[in-house]
């Protein structure tokens, strides 16, 4: 999997949760545009970190802690698609993306462990 590739849609996906997040406060909706503005934008932040760690391990970790940003905001995702706040069309936009950015995150977890031993 392509780091660029991977770095390139975590922007993307930021760009589009902060979008959402603008949104979600003009409709005065703060608690859940809180959390999801929190994590959906931690994930691209950590993938960036990810690239100056101190070592493979480090390097693991940061992307770990990205798969686990990404597993909440999808959570935020669903939750705010069942109350409304989303319509269906923009709701399976964000999700996939979201669920492209866990499945490219799991496979670099998985090979930079695999090229640990």
């Amino acid at each position: 999997m392509s780091e660029s590739k991977l770095k390139n849609l975590s922007l993307e996906f930021s760009v589009d949760i902060i979008e959402l997040v603008k949104h979600l406060k003009s409709v005065k909706e703060s608690v859940i545009s809180n959390q999801i503005g929190r994590s959906g934008t931690s994930i691209g932040a950590n993938i960036h970190e990810a690239q100056y760690a101190q070592g493979k391990k480090d390097f693991i970790s940061k992307l770990e802690i990205a798969l686990k940003e990404a597993s909440e905001t999808g959570y935020w995702l669903e939750l705010l698609h069942r109350t409304k706040y989303i319509d269906d069309q923009s709701f399976k936009a964000l999700s996939s993306k979201c669920t492209s950015l866990r499945a490219m995150l799991i496979a670099s977890c998985r090979t930079s462990k695999g090229n640990m031993k």
